[in-house]
């Protein structure tokens, strides 16, 4: 026990002894020596004689008392001493038991160990021993051998020949592919669909496409989709990989709906839809998504000037919004205040720009600015944008709406008040071009129904998956394959007026030149004689 930072020392034995050796001797000396008797007696015969009997026996008593006290304090501190002693005794004793005691328990609980890991050891060698009897009784059962001898005591077979036909077993084991488990789910529809009897008008309202254009989609994707067959399961066919996608892409449905649709788990479906996208992306959209070369590009100025009678015009070009769940950053951005406005509820979105050859078919996209963003911002972020910058589009109009600027390249409609009728005249022809891109948006969404609703899809991935449906869309405009009346979409994007509208002299006087000629020509629905 701690008694404090500056604990008072005990005497020891030899202390005690020094003391009482000490005073011992004092008592000593004070009777042997007379003549400090006489002389103390003769004084105090003198001081009795003058001042009475009591002087000496005064000093008797104090002489006896003063010895008696220091004897009693020795003995006092010795029995303190044998106290203490006793005290650490047994306090040593105490600690020698516990350690005897927890040194038991340790030894104990290592025996008990070590005879649970001999247990183990003989159950696995028991197992062991069954498990290679077990094979060489099938090796005998599927060879007809009854050469097969045991060891006396021993379970375990003893002949070499046993040993190499366990081995040969193991062997062919080990060539047949093994299985993992997976949930057992129902094909059935798949199967149905996939079945070359399957009618042809329910597999296009299935997929929005022919078998025909199906079976084109799977050829040019066989090589970049294909996936091999391993030891715990067999691949999926590249035909049903591609209809999860078209599926997921054609009617929006969750993945839970596509997953028990197709007989595959969630997660599976989800990964199928993004690698099929991104295997369009890569081997389709450069086939059937791309700018047009300059014998293409006359072609489509001869369309277009058959329909508006405006010279030189290479496109039209539309941008319009897909709705998206509210993305963890940069929230503001993709809000969509006209939507919210429209609709009553808040709404989120990404823009896509694309611009369109007089059938309709994609020749430009623009995928995933934010919702936020004007028309002539995404413009102006657009490839396009850079591709007018190099001169790539010289002696070309691209027909646009209100939303965009009017620059060399780019022909917008008049946008001010108290038009002239020349002027009412030329926004008439701009707007039939304008309406050639609008319809070929509204049949994209239309058709991909996924892009009329908020999709699972990560903002990240999202735009993979909307340049897949761009391409697909191509593929059916120039297969010819017809929007039934139900896919029908009414499609709305708020126009809001260009804040910079008139970025170019030149295309100012050039627009004003086009609308003269098309009234003076008879192009404008009038004409003068």
């Amino acid at each position: 026990m701690e008694i404090g930072p500056n604990p008072i020392p005990f005497l020891t034995q030899e202390d005690f002894s020094h003391f009482y050796n000490l005073f011992h001797d004092m008592d000593s000396n004070l009777n042997l020596n007379p003549n400090n008797n006489n002389k103390k007696r003769h004084r105090n015969n003198g001081d009795d004689e003058g001042g009475g009997g009591g002087g000496r026996k005064k000093k008797g008593n104090s002489d006896g008392s003063s010895s008696s006290d220091v004897k009693e304090i020795l003995s006092s501190i010795l029995l303190l001493d044998e106290e203490e002693k006793q005290e650490q005794h047994e306090r040593f004793v105490e600690s020698e038991q516990h350690r005897d005691i927890i040194n038991s328990s340790y030894h104990q609980q290592v025996r008990a160990m070590n005879d649970h890991d001999q247990l183990d050891e003989l159950g696995s060698m028991r197992a062991k021993r069954a498990h290679r009897s077990a094979l060489t009784y099938a090796v005998a059962a599927v060879t007809g051998s009854d050469d097969i001898s045991f060891n006396h005591g021993s379970a375990e077979p003893s002949t070499d020949s046993a040993e190499l036909k366990t081995d040969t077993l193991l062997q062919l084991q080990h060539q047949q592919p093994r299985r993992l488990w997976v949930k057992d789910r129902s094909k059935d529809w798949w199967d149905r669909c996939n079945h070359p009897d399957f009618p042809e008008e329910e597999f296009r309202q299935c997929f929005r496409m022919s078998k025909a254009t199906f079976n084109m989609i799977c050829d040019e994707l066989d090589s970049a989709v294909t996936k091999k067959n391993t030891m715990l399961r067999d691949a999926i066919p590249v035909r049903q990989r591609v209809a999860v996608c078209i599926w997921r892409l054609a009617t929006g449905d969750p993945l839970r709906l596509v997953s028990k649709r197709f007989g595959l788990g969630i997660s599976t479906c989800h990964k199928l839809v993004l690698e099929v996208c991104s295997a369009i992306r890569t081997v389709l959209m450069p086939k059937f998504l791309n700018w047009p070369d300059e014998q293409k590009m006359n072609r489509i100025k001869e369309e277009f000037e058959g329909i508006s009678g405006i010279p030189n015009v290479g496109g039209a070009m539309y941008t319009t919004h897909v709705p998206i769940i509210a993305p963890k950053i940069s929230v503001a951005a993709y809000f969509n205040k006209r939507h919210t406005e429209r609709n009553q509820k808040t709404s989120y979105s990404i823009t896509v720009q694309g611009v369109v050859d007089a059938k309709g078919v994609f020749s430009d996209v623009c995928i995933g600015w934010p919702g936020s963003m004007p028309d002539e911002q995404v413009l102006e972020n657009s490839v396009l944008f850079k591709r007018a910058q190099r001169g790539t589009l010289k002696d070309v109009w691209i027909i646009g709406n209100s939303g965009h600027p009017l620059m060399d390249w780019v022909l917008v409609p008049y946008t001010h008040r108290n038009m002239t009728w020349t002027q009412h005249a030329f926004n008439e022809k701009v707007g039939d071009v304008q309406k050639i891109a609008k319809e070929a948006f509204a049949r994209l969404k239309g058709r991909w129904s996924c892009l009329q609703k908020r999709t699972e899809v990560k903002l990240q991935d999202l735009p993979v998956v909307l340049g897949a449906c761009c391409v697909l869309h191509n593929i059916c405009e120039m297969r010819n394959e017809g929007m039934d009346p139900e896919w029908k979409y009414e499609l709305f994007d708020d126009e809001i007026v260009a804040e910079n509208g008139v970025r170019s002299a030149n295309a100012l006087q050039a627009r004003d030149t086009i609308a003269h000629f098309l009234l003076h020509h008879g192009r404008a629905g009038t004409s003068f004689v």
